[in-house]
């Protein structure tokens, strides 16, 4: 009798503890995706296409091309938007990327307005194709070519 009760015993413990393991965690949605959500419920036009790794790529008429980076194991960055349009940026370009910056990475929209349009601008005869600043903890790239001007935004991890 005492054998039987033990050896129950020892089954239920072992059933709860399989169960307590077989159990699904539950579904985490990723950072990267709410803000994505963000971006199309926050920004006019803009709409989310698909996800490739760590990047999703979106779509707006004022952009030729629209990506959100997310932070990939080991990156230095946190997230980053990029952005590419034409060669003299129209101000419609220049509100979608303040209006992206600033709910991506929690900044006013007037920062990051201020920010996108002294990097973009800067670019000229005197400083070349390629300029790179940081405004308001911010670190901006931009490039252009003959027929493009592009945008990346970023913020370091440690801040």
């Amino acid at each position: 009798m005492i054998s039987r009760l033990h050896l129950r015993g020892a089954i239920v413990v072992a059933a709860a503890i399989i169960g307590l393991v077989t159990l699904p965690a539950p579904a985490r949605a990723d950072q990267c995706d709410d803000i994505a959500k963000q971006l199309a419920g926050g920004i006019d036009g803009l709409k989310v296409n698909f996800k490739a790794a760590n990047i999703i790529y979106l779509t707006h008429p004022a952009a030729k091309e629209l990506s959100l980076g997310c932070r990939a194991q080991g990156a230095a960055y946190s997230n980053e938007l990029y952005a590419k349009g034409d060669r003299k940026p129209a101000p419609q370009f220049y509100d979608l990327v303040a209006s992206a910056a600033a709910i991506i990475f929690t900044v006013t929209k007037d920062d990051t307005t201020t920010g996108a349009s002294r990097c973009l601008k800067r670019m000229g005869l005197l400083r070349g194709d390629k300029i790179t600043m940081r405004y308001k903890r911010l670190n901006m790239e931009c490039t252009r070519t003959k027929t493009e001007a592009a945008i990346t935004v970023t913020r370091p991890k440690d801040e």
